[in-house]
């Protein structure tokens, strides 16, 4: 068993600003901005169509990206994701059925009064996971599958666009995938720009850089940890 964390959602660049995350952990999963030709069939949600509490007047209009996509979240039904790039594309179809994928995202703190994990500012957190039903699909894969395989991905932003840009697609396991309700450092207490032990002492990268672009690999028991911080709530394991 093997993982891969691989960067989502909005940034500072892209829609110009970060989803909020709560005092007590909890946060909004926001989407970048649909940048691709959607396919004309094709029904892709506005920023003004997801439930958001963060202010999204100025891009209320604008089609998102939505991708990865949650089950029961922003109305989607399964766990997916595509990825058009080869530095994430390339690790990602290293995996195989079983393994993990882990969704990080940038977060702007929105309280003042916060856990003491939650970084000023803005941070960097786990926010989901997809355990992998079956093996990752390349471009070519997916052209070759059958319409019922392809079906599953329907939803997927990539599958949407004109054309079809997807050189990876991942399928989550409905009982080992999630969105989390409660975000998982992986920045210092102190900034966001620094990582903690999760990424320095677990995970491929060096920590050093913008290590938060950066596609993560975890070995089999730097996964198992991740999990088990998960199941316990104990995050005081990030910083130790």
């Amino acid at each position: 068993m093997r993982s891969v964390a691989i960067n989502v959602g909005a940034n500072t660049n892209q829609p110009g600003f970060r989803g909020p995350i709560f005092g007590d952990g909890r946060f909004e999963y926001v989407p970048i901005p649909e940048s691709a030709s959607i396919r004309e069939e094709a029904a892709v949600p506005t920023y003004a169509d997801l439930d958001l509490s963060v202010d999204v007047s100025d891009v209320a209009d604008t089609p998102v990206h939505l991708d990865p996509t949650f089950a029961g979240i922003h109305d989607c039904e399964r766990y997916t994701y595509g990825d058009p790039h080869g530095v994430k594309a390339r690790p990602l179809l290293d995996l195989d059925a079983g393994d993990y994928v882990f969704f990080y995202a940038t977060l702007s703190t929105a309280d003042d009064q916060r856990a003491d994990w939650i970084a000023p500012d803005w941070g960097t957190y786990l926010i989901g996971h997809f355990r992998l039903e079956r093996d990752p699909l390349s471009a070519d894969d997916y052209h070759e599958a059958s319409d019922a395989e392809r079906a599953l991905f329907s939803n997927n932003a990539h599958v949407k666009r004109d054309p079809f840009d997807a050189e990876v697609l991942l399928y989550g396991d409905g009982a080992g995938s999630e969105l989390y309700d409660q975000a998982i450092p992986l920045s210092s207490r102190e900034a966001g720009v620094d990582a903690n032990r999760l990424v320095t002492d677990l995970s491929s990268d060096s920590g050093k850089g913008p290590w938060w672009r950066r596609p993560m690999k975890f070995d089999r028991e730097a996964t198992e940890e991740l999990l088990a911080i998960r199941d316990s709530g104990d995050y005081e394991r990030a910083f130790k």
